[in-house]
């Protein structure tokens, strides 16, 4: 992997991992599009690590607040809040340890991402569409966070999104749009943090390079940008022109895929 090349995959993530829209896929997809090599699963992991950097910086102040407040005052909103994150990571961590094996496969063709991402795209415009819209990130409860954490923990599968299905489920339980991304964002650091130590077993130092080093600098970088401006548009914007694109990407890879 060159430098232009981890730059781009860099870009990819920061872009896609905020945006409902599919990191994992897209970081399959760009490479299989420029017959690229493969770059290893380590270096997605690192991508990874590297947004979540981004939402850290980002969420900071909230975060200290609310793990403060969980474990001081469970039962104030934010105290409640931290609790609501933790029972919505265990889904995610419990189903990713199960089939990590098949997300390192079978789970990557792009036949299933292209099938996901329409899929996914329909549900969220569905979701957006029909949702109520009333609750704050604050009115969150505990049947909510389940459901929320349920839904990431089928995220594995690229192409359906971890930031895309627990917005989706955000949506339809009734929170507005830019809450049921506040949550998203926030419920990614723990998921993210855990992939991350828990892949240090296989990280050997090999291919720690600049190339490797910069793709995760930018994709902090572009990640941070990629919030901040996600969370302003939805104050006005619907959830709908990322519905339209997942749609069109999918037609795209489906062409490219029968072609091949």
């Amino acid at each position: 992997m060159n430098v232009v090349q981890a730059v781009v995959l860099g870009i990819v993530q920061g872009l896609a991992e905020f945006l409902p829209i599919s990191s994992s896929a897209h970081l399959i997809l760009v490479p299989w599009f420029f017959k690229w090599p493969d770059h290893s699963l380590t270096f997605d992991v690192a991508l990874h690590l590297g947004t979540m950097v981004a939402v850290v910086g980002y969420f900071w102040r909230d975060l200290l607040e609310i793990t403060a407040l969980g474990l001081t005052q469970p039962r104030s909103k934010d105290g409640r809040l931290f609790w609501y994150l933790v029972v919505a990571t265990i889904p995610g961590a419990v189903l990713g340890l199960l089939f990590e094996e098949q997300a390192e496969t079978v789970f990557r063709s792009p036949g299933l991402i292209a099938l996901m991402l329409a899929v996914m795209g329909i549900v969220l415009w569905l979701a957006d569409r029909r949702g109520k819209k009333q609750k704050a990130i604050e009115d969150i409860g505990w049947m909510d966070s389940i459901l929320i954490g349920l839904s990431q923990g089928i995220a594995i599968v690229p192409g359906i999104s971890r930031s895309g299905i627990t917005m989706t489920m955000s949506l339809a339980r009734g929170l507005k749009r830019e809450s049921a991304a506040r949550f998203s964002f926030l419920l990614s650091v723990p998921i993210v943090a855990g992939a991350g130590i828990y892949k240090l077993k296989d990280f050997t130092g090999a291919g720690l390079d600049l190339p490797f080093v910069l793709g995760v600098v930018v994709a902090a970088v572009v990640g941070y940008v990629s919030i901040y401006f996600l969370l302003k548009f939805l104050r006005r914007g619907s959830y709908f022109v990322f519905a339209v694109y997942r749609l069109a990407l999918a037609l795209l890879v489906l062409v490219f895929f029968l072609q091949r």
